[in-house]
């Protein structure tokens, strides 16, 4: 295991120049970049933007901003995407769901989420999940004309129109998603096949209440927040997680790693 002195290290000098180039036309000095660099969020993201790390993790002592902040302004998300977004695996005694957006985007619109999906989706066949994407919302397939639930129809049209090979439908509630009898007993017409793994959220209230109404009624093992649509591997760790959470989100870190190291003909 190397350990790396942020402000004694060679690359110091390196990473706050670099940093001054990309924000001094926003107010930031030579000076600043120096005292912002000493901080080791943006120390580490700087490593992993400019190839000196594979990814990152970190948070276990800082709050979710003040550790997502730097790893958005440095390595950003990769070019195309519009959002990045926070997704956990949900592990339950039986099965494993991915929630999203859990973390990042308060409200997002119908082009936000259907672009969450896609990345959702993309993450789940990483880690050898096939995604069967349930759109939710508090409507059935129109039941409800209000804005909020036709925003997540809009976002299953999108959705249709650029992936159309994508196991997805909505809007539609929770127990619609994860209830196959009910759901082909009330709703045939309903393309989604089996029980949904992949729960897209259409706001952040209701994604952050879910994961952890789970984690503490039904004792759910969490895995994340897991960023996903970054240019790079870069996780956030939950205050004061367990050592177990921490091993966890390496390990997801490794695969992002080698998949995008894949991706650009590396190793």
């Amino acid at each position: 295991v190397q350990l790396v002195d942020n402000v004694r290290n060679e690359h110091f000098k390196r990473y706050v120049t670099e940093y001054w180039k990309r924000r001094s036309r926003r107010g930031v000095t030579l000076e600043e970049a120096g005292r912002i660099m000493r901080r080791r969020n943006y120390y580490a993201s700087m490593m992993v933007e400019l190839g000196d790390a594979d990814g990152m993790i970190s948070g276990m002592t800082r709050s979710y901003p003040d550790t997502v902040r730097p790893a958005l302004e440095i390595i950003g998300p990769r070019p195309g995407v519009h959002r990045v977004a926070g997704a956990y695996l949900v592990v339950l005694e039986d099965r494993v769901k991915v929630f999203a957006d859990t973390t990042v985007n308060i409200d997002p619109t119908a082009e936000d989420l259907a672009e969450i999906a896609l990345a959702t989706t993309a993450m789940a066949r990483r880690l050898d999940i096939e995604p069967h994407v349930a759109m939710l919302s508090f409507s059935n397939f129109g039941s409800n004309r209000s804005p909020q639930a036709g925003k997540v129809m809009r976002a299953v049209e999108i959705l249709r129109e650029r992936a159309p090979y994508l196991d997805v439908d909505g809007e539609m509630q929770v127990g619609t998603a994860l209830d196959v009898e009910q759901r082909e007993r009330l709703f045939g017409f309903c393309t989604l096949t089996g029980e949904a793994n992949v729960l897209i959220f259409p706001e952040l209230n209701s994604a952050n209440i879910g994961y952890k109404l789970l984690k503490h009624l039904a004792d759910a093992e969490l895995v994340g927040p897991i960023l996903i649509g970054m240019n790079r591997p870069a996780n956030v760790l939950e205050r004061d997680c367990s050592a177990r959470a921490v091993v966890n989100m390496a390990a997801i870190t490794v695969v992002q790693a080698q998949e995008m190291g894949r991706n650009s003909g590396g190793k």
